[in-house]
């Protein structure tokens, strides 16, 4: 098992690299793929329904397994999001009005697909008042509604720094409170220039202080250019603001058009991460090459209900 002393030493060096297509992507990236039959069946469900997923939106490796396994991440207010972080294939469009009949369909979908353990996102809205969070509660509300078994976490934009609206959806005491720093804090200028590094750590600190005992989750990328040292300082930025969950995942550009991947990890880096982040504190720290924010997030949060935490 290799040293973590430089994460650039796991798969390619990649110092002459201008594209990622230049870079044969590992064996350990292989994607797995469910049943056919269950993928359909989803695919039809959801158009029947006329709901977005980030797992087709977001171009996700892991939409097929998913699927076949008939599970998806909903991701609501609609396909276009305003801004344009580098990294994401979200539509970069107008943004189309709020539709007020969407939580009521996804609270059908989840009971079509009897989820346990419902996941919602959305695009960022920064052209509405509160970003969306009177959405997001009446989305949460129409599934306990539906489905009063079913736990629900969000996944949340920084809402511009609303605390009043963050507010409002805590208020509605999700299962789980998520919300994605993505990267290191240097990076966020070339890839996530509209958002800011501190304004995402503050959110995550007042989620956990407006509701102590909901549990607050964060995920990253690797392989945009990040060294150790500032992959663990992420970390324990995290683990400082209060932070519970974690989730770690691979890079993988959509198109050439998309920020270029720097670097494919190996699989035992991301393992030390984990164990290096569990000993920082946090409750799960979910760590590998095809790892995504809802990707097992069900299973994750059965183990710490099972374990006593939550």
């Amino acid at each position: 098992m290799p040293d973590l002393t430089n994460l650039k030493t796991s798969c390619h060096d990649t110092k002459n690299i201008a594209s990622h297509d230049k870079m044969r992507k590992p064996e350990w990236l292989k994607i797995k793929k469910g049943e056919m039959r269950d993928i359909i069946e989803v695919e039809k469900m959801l158009l029947a329904n006329q709901l977005h997923t980030v797992c087709r939106e977001a171009n996700c490796p892991n939409r097929m397994e998913c699927y076949g396994n008939k599970t998806a991440t909903f991701l609501i207010m609609g396909p276009n999001c305003t801004r344009g972080c580098r990294f994401c294939n979200v539509t970069k469009e107008a943004p189309l009005c709020l539709d007020s009949e969407e939580p009521a369909r996804v609270a059908q979908a989840v009971v079509e697909l009897g989820l346990k353990h419902a996941v919602v996102t959305s695009v960022t809205r920064d052209d509405l008042a509160d970003g969306g969070a009177s959405h997001f509660v009446d989305v949460i509300r129409a599934i306990r509604e539906a489905s009063p078994g079913t736990s629900v976490e969000v996944l949340i934009p920084d809402l511009r720094g609303n605390w009043d609206a963050l507010e409002v959806i805590m208020n509605e005491r999700p299962d789980i409170l998520n919300h994605n720093v993505e990267t290191i804090e240097r990076l966020y200028p070339e890839i996530r220039p509209e958002a800011v590094y501190t304004r995402s750590l503050e959110l995550l600190k007042r989620a956990k202080a407006m509701q102590p005992d909901i549990l607050t989750k964060s995920g990253l990328m690797l392989g945009l250019g990040e060294t150790e040292e500032e992959v663990l300082k992420l970390l324990s930025d995290l683990r400082a603001h209060e932070v519970d969950l974690v989730t770690i995942g691979q890079y993988l550009p959509p198109s050439a058009e998309h920020y270029p991947v720097k670097e494919y990890v190996h699989p035992e880096v991301f393992e030390l991460l984990s164990k290096k982040g569990m000993a920082m504190g946090f409750q799960d720290v979910s760590s590998g090459p095809l790892v995504r924010s809802s990707y097992n997030a069900g299973k994750v949060y059965d183990q710490i209900q099972d374990q006593g935490r939550a």
